[in-house]
């Protein structure tokens, strides 16, 4: 069993399943957490996500390029999420364990801190995590069932993090809740990290000097056209997340226990829905089908203006599913094929630095985001819990559908400018049905 194990999409996907508990827990509660339940201004909270963007997109692309030139006998990417667990764990119950009596002043930089800590660890697992996609899965038929399969167990750790979440939180308080999550997470990464073996050839070569390694990835205009539009989408998945909260309290109405089936209503519809984009974009091809999937995901983001109670929020809900479903589905193919043409002309797997530098980009998802909530929360008079202003249901239907679609329409027109090829010239990011990759 161990050995079937070994390299499996499923053990592969654990690792998933471990980090996306408690960074989606952390994306769709921490705002909540400091503005709602311990009153720090909506303000403050923007500036922090600022500093905590810029962070993100600085340490990205060096570590990428730090995990390529990492030779050991245990791999390239290993060592680096082995090491950067605990610490991990310590960051996120960090930041939801602020001690008492702080000022805003003094919750604001205690969040600052928080954060430029649990980010750059953060970085230190996610590029090296999703480096090793490429590296132990080739061939575009292997690549797509890895990604259904890990976007089967992303579902499954965003369903807890997101609907038990509200549950453990009132019961636990969320400096337990925290603890509970790192728990989990370091459990299921390191059972991960023990079924994943590293392609020791990918090591071998000598890799590429600084300034060419960036070069080479810099100048490839797809890979940069592709990300971008994939920023865009990005951002709309941490504002959902982030919004649904204070959707359901200020436009649905609706108790906060009730949170969590507005929440399931979104990723549950996800799990069947995965399985149909998988269909689609086999069928269309990679590049048409992730087209097609950030349209519908703009689309989807309309219905979330008509919602007014728990049953109309929880329709809108399941046809956001479908939008997102398409967005988890249709990258990872398209993303790995850029990395194997890299590969091909400069005769060097480099799956870290490009995975990094696609994290630089995506990453400044949280720097619109935090703009576009400042921005509206001006427009409409919010300032927190204790200050909602005299409009805050219109405040948060802006952030929860608008700003979204704005942002979706943004993405759809930049993958017009995307061409992809797969196998013999194929417009596609699968094989052609019939033959093998």
């Amino acid at each position: 069993m161990g050995k079937k194990l070994l390299n499996s999409p499923s053990a592969y996907a654990m690792g998933m399943f471990a980090m996306m508990i408690p960074s989606q827990a952390f994306s769709s509660f921490y705002t909540y957490y400091y503005v709602e339940k311990i009153g720090l201004g909506l303000g403050l909270i923007a500036v922090a996500r600022l500093i905590y963007s810029i962070w993100d997109a600085v340490n990205n692309p060096m570590m990428g390029y730090f995990s390529d030139r990492t030779r050991t006998r245990y791999g390239r990417r290993k060592p680096w999420i082995v090491a950067a667990a605990l610490p991990f764990v310590l960051s996120f119950v960090m930041i939801f364990s602020p001690p008492g009596g702080l000022n805003d002043m003094g919750l604001f930089w205690w969040l600052v801190a928080g954060l430029v800590l649990f980010e750059g660890i953060a970085t230190i697992l996610w590029v090296n995590y999703n480096a090793l996609f490429p590296e132990i899965f080739r061939g575009d038929t292997l690549r797509a069932k890895a990604s259904a399969v890990q976007q089967g167990y992303q579902i499954a750790a965003i369903l807890i993090a997101t609907t038990l979440t509200p549950f453990i939180y009132k019961a636990l308080g969320f400096g337990n809740m925290a603890i509970l999550y790192g728990v989990v997470f370091a459990a299921c990464m390191l059972w991960c990290m023990s079924k994943v073996q590293e392609d020791e050839n990918a090591r071998k070569d000598e890799p590429l000097p600084f300034l060419k390694a960036f070069r080479e990835t810099l100048k490839n205009k797809e890979f940069w056209l592709f990300n971008i539009a994939n920023s865009f989408a990005q951002t709309v998945n941490g504002m959902l997340s982030a919004s649904i909260p204070f959707y359901a309290k200020y436009v649905l109405k609706i108790p906060e226990a009730q949170v969590s089936i507005l929440m399931a209503s979104v990723f549950v519809s996800v799990i069947p829905l995965v399985g149909v984009w998988f269909l689609i974009v086999r069928k269309m091809g990679g590049v048409r089908g992730w087209r097609l999937s950030l349209l519908v995901y703009a689309l989807s983001v309309i219905p979330l203006l008509l919602g007014r109670d728990l049953i109309s929020g929880i329709i809108a809900g399941v046809l956001v599913g479908f939008g997102l479903a398409g967005f988890l589905v249709s990258p990872a193919v398209l993303s790995g094929q850029i990395i194997d043409r890299d590969a091909e002309k400069t005769g060097r797997r480099r799956e870290g630095i490009y995975t990094a530098v696609a994290g630089f980009i995506t990453r400044s998802s949280g720097l619109i985001s935090a703009v576009a909530f400042w921005v509206v929360g001006k427009m409409f008079g919010y300032v927190s819990g204790d200050e909602p202003g005299p409009n805050p249901e219109t405040t948060f239907l802006v952030l929860i559908s608008i700003v979204p679609l704005i942002l979706l329409a943004i993405s759809c027109l930049i993958s017009l400018l995307v061409k992809g090829y797969g196998d013999n010239g194929r417009k596609s990011g699968f094989p052609a049905p019939g033959t093998t990759a």
